[in-house]
């Protein structure tokens, strides 16, 4: 789709100098702008690149004041980095918006399906599954008995969600990861050898939780791993059995937190950490 100069600043509330009329359909780094990309310029350490840039549209700063010859045409605002970061909200949600059922699938008998729904071809549905509202399942994804999505959950491609796991409105999984997988319990005998213990509770994620490609997040031995409201945890983490992660608590790329830890409110943890338990 391509949009112009004007509806862009009429979106920001924001003023066009130059070409009301020219058109982009790409979004650019500045210093990589080419003809029909849209850029923005907010650290004036880029500065330079507004005299060179292709871009055909850059929105920067009311402040900004010119210091040479600029192509391009300009779309001036309060603040540039917010108003591009309402671009790319849009941007995305644009890229995102899919709807309906492909086929072929599976959703059994039993699954009550919400609303305004997508389902990707070859998407798995238990029974007894309650998908709430504006949920998008993507292909190749599995959604295990009794799980219930809450609305405008999105389940990107190759996710799997165990039997029993309950997902909060506005969860997003990325691809890969798997969600309510068997926590790691087994009790040594006199043999030596090692008797598997069945891990019979589940996984919840709370409202607006965000969980990366490839991370895991195991099911509790008895009642439930728990991640609070507002999480985010990165790509490649794993999380273990009866692990609770405190509301609005952020955790980056390659960590490990071993079962039943107890992690409070707002933490933030790098990547490479791992958390033994406590």
């Amino acid at each position: 789709m391509q949009f112009t100069a004007q509806q862009i600043a009429s979106l920001l509330n924001g003023t066009v100098e130059g070409d009301p009329s020219v058109a982009v359909n790409q979004l650019a780094k500045i210093e990589e702008g080419v003809s029909g990309s849209l850029s923005f310029l907010s650290n004036p350490k880029y500065e330079q690149y507004l005299y060179t840039t292709n871009a055909s549209i850059v929105i920067v700063n009311n402040s900004l004041q010119l210091t040479g010859t600029v192509k391009a045409t300009l779309i001036r605002v309060e603040d540039a980095y917010s108003a591009f970061s309402v671009l790319l909200d849009a941007y995305s949600s644009f890229r995102l918006n899919k709807t309906g059922i492909e086929e072929p699938n599976f959703v059994h008998p039993s699954a009550k399906i919400g609303r305004d729904v997508y389902i990707g071809a070859f998407a798995y549905i238990g029974p007894d599954v309650k998908v709430g509202d504006n949920c998008k399942i993507y292909p190749n994804t599995y959604v295990g008995d009794n799980v219930t999505p809450g609305n405008n959950v999105t389940l990107f491609a190759g996710v799997k969600v165990y039997f029993d796991c309950v997902l909060g409105d506005n969860v997003i999984i990325h691809s890969g990861a798997i969600i309510g997988s068997d926590g790691f319990g087994f009790a040594p005998t006199a043999d030596g050898s090692y008797k598997k213990i069945a891990q019979i509770g589940n996984v919840i994620l709370e409202d607006d939780v965000e969980v990366g490609s490839n991370t895991t997040i195991d099911r509790a031995t008895m009642g439930s791993t728990i991640i609070r409201k507002g999480v985010k945890l990165d790509n490649l983490i794993q999380v273990a059995h009866n692990v609770e992660i405190g509301k609005n608590t952020v955790i980056a790329a390659q960590s490990g937190i071993s079962g039943s830890t107890k992690i409070g409110e707002r933490a933030v943890f790098g990547g490479r950490l791992v958390l033994p338990a406590i």
